[in-house]
């Protein structure tokens, strides 16, 4: 299934709005990986283990908005905005949701 941040696809014209699709994860930060990551802010350098989590966060987000497209009967997604932010009581968790308007599109 096409994704796409923009709000138009070139060659193709939209037949049907389906409407807003979503997706969302939210993943419980690790204690040993928090310790390595904080040696590595403090010692500088990038933080592999969190760079990985978002990956697998936002790869899942993505899957369920596209899920959700696909039982609509929709060929694609337009407008897809990601967003990312810390969730909890100490923000210990990780929430990431995918969005955007499913649509048929038609290929010219």
């Amino acid at each position: 299934m096409l994704t796409t941040t923009t709000n138009t696809v070139e060659g193709a014209r939209i037949r049907e709005y389906l409407g807003v699709v979503s997706g969302e994860v939210i993943f419980g930060a690790n204690v040993l990986r928090d310790f390595m990551a904080g040696i590595r802010d403090v010692i500088g350098g990038r933080s592999e283990a969190y760079e990985q989590t978002l990956r697998e966060a936002r790869e899942h987000a993505l899957r369920e908005m596209i899920g959700e497209a696909s039982a609509l009967g929709a060929n694609a997604v337009i407008g897809v905005d990601i967003d990312y932010e810390t969730v909890g009581s100490s923000g210990s968790m990780l929430l990431v949701s995918a969005s955007g308007t499913a649509v048929i599109l038609d290929w010219n």
